[in-house]
């Protein structure tokens, strides 16, 4: 009876493991998942493998599939003789830029959605969500006419600026926020916190899933943004690196050095997934399950 009477706690998406295939259709479902997997990942191990080959390796035929001699020439070029450590800094200032102030913005204004009331606030959320239907193609014009009349063009506050406000954003942080329960705010006022102590001191804290998945979705919009940079950035001092990338092409490519740019380009988002991935995975199910 004993036994029977225990409460068995439910397990966590993350302590469970994987389900063991049955029967035939199990072990054809996993094959084809592993081959897909491999596939996927075979564009990524050839683009590593060319930016560590030497040219008289590169231009064998067949070409190895493992580089032997492995060689980092191609990233010493690159960083001695070009402009990739110029075009990454201002990558990093944008995209860190951008994801700082995108995580606060888009958090304060979800909080007030998610936990205020004021007139108006169904209608004005309703409106914001309709700004996520409206491509960027259709106002790009326009806010390029904005950013020329304020000569902002061809500088960082160009790619700054349109990030600030997120529409996708303050959902993502509403919807979350929605799950907490009121009864913690209303303590916390109670117990003498103030509105921005509320929110600074207790909604951030319990919110560090969604803002992990908000800070990864910035972070990779952000760092692989190209059209945008590409519209109001003229000076080749001032490209990101998604713009300066095609500039390394010409009538004579280098495919070694260019490879070796685009696994620059490529790690941070790489190694940004994998260090976060276990706030992605719980971000995926914050505000799904009403609160």
């Amino acid at each position: 009876m004993a036994s029977a009477t225990k409460t068995q706690s439910t397990p966590s998406i993350f302590s469970m493991s994987l389900p063991r295939p049955g029967g035939c259709f199990g072990y054809i479902a996993y094959g084809i998942l592993i081959f897909w997997a491999i596939l996927s990942l075979m564009p990524l191990f050839w683009m590593f493998s060319i930016s560590v080959t030497n040219v008289v390796t590169l231009l064998k035929m067949p070409p190895d599939l493992f580089p032997h001699p492995i060689t980092f020439d191609n990233y010493q070029r690159l960083i001695e003789g070009s402009s990739v450590p110029r075009w990454m800094l201002n990558s990093m200032i944008v995209t860190f830029t951008n994801t700082v102030i995108s995580i606060f913005v888009s958090s304060f204004y979800g909080y007030i959605f998610a936990k205020k009331d004021f007139p108006g606030k169904n209608l004005l959320f309703g409106i914001l969500i309709s700004t996520m239907m409206v491509p960027f193609f259709v106002v790009v014009i326009p806010v390029f006419l904005i950013f020329r009349d304020f000569q902002l063009l061809n500088s960082l506050w160009a790619l700054i600026i349109p990030s600030i406000f997120s529409a996708f954003g303050v959902f993502l942080m509403r919807q979350t926020i929605k799950t907490l329960p009121g009864e913690l705010i209303e303590a916390a006022k109670i117990d003498g916190c103030s509105e921005f102590g509320v929110y600074w001191r207790m909604i951030l804290p319990l919110i560090k899933p969604g803002l992990a998945v908000l800070g990864i979705f910035t972070f990779v919009n952000s760092w692989n943004d190209f059209f945008w940079p590409l519209i109001v950035l003229n000076d080749p001092d001032m490209f990101t690196l998604q713009v300066g990338l095609p500039t390394l092409q010409g009538q004579w490519t280098d495919y070694g050095l260019v490879m070796a740019a685009s696994s620059i380009a490529a790690m941070p988002t790489i190694i940004l997934f994998l260090a976060f991935q276990r706030y992605f995975l719980q971000g995926i199910t914050v505000g799904a399950i009403k609160g």
